[in-house]
């Protein structure tokens, strides 16, 4: 078995141990949401991947923080968990 780590960039003190979510097994009818953190070109990003998903058959649905400088509000994660299977989040400049 392959040993993985993870940084996490939160500047945490003591990181805490975190197990990784298996993938998905295949694309096609699954529904993938695309979240915007809202820094410039982040739309033109997804819009690409968007384009690859639905070529492999997955759904897709988009979703946008209202700032890149704060973390996605909690309704907003939980409505993202609630309604897709996996999520794509654009980190572009």
């Amino acid at each position: 078995m392959t040993s993985t780590s993870l940084l996490d960039p939160t500047a945490e003190l003591r990181p805490v141990a975190r197990q990784l979510t298996p993938r998905l097994e295949r694309l096609a009818g699954a529904t993938v949401g695309l979240l915007d953190i809202s820094k410039p070109r982040g739309r033109e990003f997804l819009d690409e991947v968007e384009s690859l998903l639905a070529e492999a058959g997955a759904a897709v649905k988009r979703y946008s923080k209202p700032t890149f400088t704060r973390v996605a509000p909690i309704a907003l994660m939980q409505q993202i968990g609630a309604e897709c299977d996996a999520v794509v989040e654009a980190l572009a400049d």
